[in-house]
């Protein structure tokens, strides 16, 4: 073997090195997150931490704190994108203001999954969510079934241009229009921002406002129904002489159910991060990828795989019941 015979072969082993190592280097997934207060948030946080491909080295996470503010969110996917991300998820925080995270995404050439909430287009890669008008009927229909469809209602909205708000919003008129004309008067409707320290004085108010009429409580996540817990309780009155039902299934809000004191519909926080990163490394390593989380075993019959390309995953819905509650709880020990 000559000299520049070897020279060629140790220059293309050296090369096949640094191909194998390039092909072993972690997938750098962007997470961006609305906010990073709430506990279903930090569920979300904790469920991505937890995904296999995470916690065996092949996934490396940037979680981002969106800090309410969707132009933030957007100037974090300006971020990400320039510092290489391979994947972008985004939780969005405006169903409008947001899709400029899509529109920097694409022109980057870079996969975008929508995750928990939605966005107004259908140009990202995918999303994972939970049918949200679905979620606003189940907990209205909880509240109304529990006023037999007479009397009064107040409804705790979440931030405005929300799809959550939005959706849920829809939801919440259906279930209220199916009680008939004139059944069910909305005393109330504004927004607490997700915020259970937003909703306590809110329905403070409302209590005095409206003294002695107020049958039922519709808020569009658990955080602000314990914030109208908190403020019945406060005002002395009995909180099992009202309807009340929330969105999320946080663990205040299960042991609330526990108590008889409020129902919740659980968003399965856990899904709806891990399918995401499922998706995200499918569009990332190509067909070759088989889904790591057991969440597709777990929903099998409601959630197909569909070869991780398909552009929408529906997460179901479970509401908690004092049957299931403990369970629930057990499981983020």
């Amino acid at each position: 073997m000559n000299k520049i015979t070897k020279i060629a072969l140790l220059t293309s082993g050296l090369l096949l090195g640094s191909s194998a190592f390039a092909q072993d280097a972690p997938v750098k997934i962007a997470v961006l997150m609305y906010g990073m207060k709430a506990e279903f948030v930090q569920l979300m946080e904790k469920a991505a931490k937890e995904h296999p491909e995470v916690k065996n080295g092949n996934v490396q996470l940037t979680v981002y704190d969106g800090r309410y503010d969707p132009m933030v969110q957007n100037n974090q996917a300006e971020t990400a994108i320039q510092t290489k991300t391979d994947a972008i998820i985004i939780n969005p925080m405006d169903y409008e203001a947001n899709i400029d995270v899509v529109t920097l995404a694409n022109k980057a050439k870079i996969p975008v999954v929508v995750t928990n909430a939605r966005l107004n287009t259908d140009l990202m890669t995918s999303e994972v969510v939970s049918d949200d008008v679905l979620g606003g009927y189940m907990e209205a229909k909880a509240v109304l079934k529990k006023m037999n469809c007479q009397g009064n209602v107040v409804i705790i909205e979440g931030p405005k241009g929300g799809s959550g708000e939005i959706q849920r919003g829809q939801g919440n008129d259906k279930a209220i229009a199916e009680c008939g004309p004139g059944k069910i008067k909305v005393l109330e409707r504004k927004t607490a921002n997700w915020s259970r320290a937003e909703a306590l004085p809110l329905m403070e108010n409302w209590l005095q406002k409206h003294r002695g009429q107020i049958n039922g409580v519709i808020a569009q996540n658990d955080e602000m129904a314990l914030g109208a817990i908190e403020a019945i309780k406060s005002a002395n009155l009995n909180v099992k002489d009202f309807a009340i039902a929330g969105v999320d299934g946080v663990s205040d809000a299960i042991r609330a159910v526990q108590a008889g004191e409020m129902v919740s519909i659980l968003q399965d926080a856990h899904a709806q991060m891990q399918g995401s990163i499922d998706v995200a490394l499918r569009a990332v390593k190509g067909s070759s990828y088989q889904p790591q989380s057991d969440i597709w075993k777990q929903y099998e019959s409601q959630m197909k795989w569909d070869n991780g390309t398909a552009k929408h995953y529906s997460v179901p819905w479970t509401e908690v019941t004092t049957e299931n509650a403990a369970q629930l709880l057990d499981a983020r020990k």
